[in-house]
């Protein structure tokens, strides 16, 4: 009788685990598909893009797209401050646990990047306030109230690059999300990559992310591209 009790303990302990990680996916290997660019329109301001497509799995289950955009004040070429919006939508269920709609937020965000080379490491130090305006709905209960709430968080990242040739890289970073509002730890991202540049303009990062929350943990793997360019020819008057 003592065993079957011990293992009805076992069991009531075990279920919920599995059952926690299958409605978040954490067990699942996802995937996000990056895009950045840095776009030159004067000799001191550039324009920034970026798009991202996150998934649950490998390339399947839609998580999350990002669409994010700003202007880049090059006071050096070793620091840039950065004003910009960014549209977030997000699918918080996994294979169909419907618990939430999306949710849908508008962010704006102030940056700050400061550049150093210790040997031939290349260090990257970004700070980053966002301003986040969620909206969101619950479909199993009503669908047409809006939970909308707005959050505000302070981002920092530090990136060390080492280049092995002309061509190949090694790209890592750590970045720590801070809340600015209940509790401190948002989450942490460990990242590693591998790049390759394609060109003096165009270079291609393959890399895993470790996405740590407070209650849960995801394994990413990452297809980043960075295609900058120049436009300040557009913009030059025609004399």
């Amino acid at each position: 009788m003592k065993k079957v009790i011990t293992l009805l303990i076992l069991l009531a302990t075990i279920t919920p685990t599995n059952a926690q990680s299958e409605v978040t996916g954490e067990d699942e290997l996802g995937s996000w598909f990056m895009y950045f660019g840095t776009n030159k329109i004067a000799e001191k301001w550039s324009i920034h893009t970026e798009a991202q497509f996150r998934y649950y799995e490998t390339a399947d289950n839609f998580n999350q797209l990002l669409l994010r955009t700003g202007a880049n004040y090059h006071i050096n070429p070793d620091a840039i401050a950065t004003i910009g919006y960014g549209y977030i939508d997000t699918d918080p269920t996994f294979l169909g646990s419907l618990k939430e709609a999306n949710l849908a937020e508008h962010r704006i965000f102030e940056q700050f990047i400061l550049k150093n080379k210790v040997w031939e490491f290349k260090f990257e130090h970004r700070y980053r306030l966002e301003q986040r305006f969620i909206s969101q709905t619950d479909i199993l209960s009503d669908p047409e109230q809006d939970l909308g709430r707005t959050e505000h968080r302070a981002r920092y990242r530090l990136q060390v690059t080492l280049p092995l040739t002309d061509i190949f890289f090694l790209n890592f970073y750590d970045e720590i999300f801070i809340n600015l509002q209940n509790e401190a730890f948002g989450q942490n991202r460990l990242y590693a990559a591998v790049g390759v540049n394609v060109t003096d303009n165009l270079s291609m990062q393959f890399g895993y992310l470790r996405n740590d929350f407070r209650t849960t943990d995801y394994d990413r793997l990452q297809l980043g591209v960075v295609f900058n360019t120049d436009l300040r020819g557009i913009f030059k008057k025609k004399e």
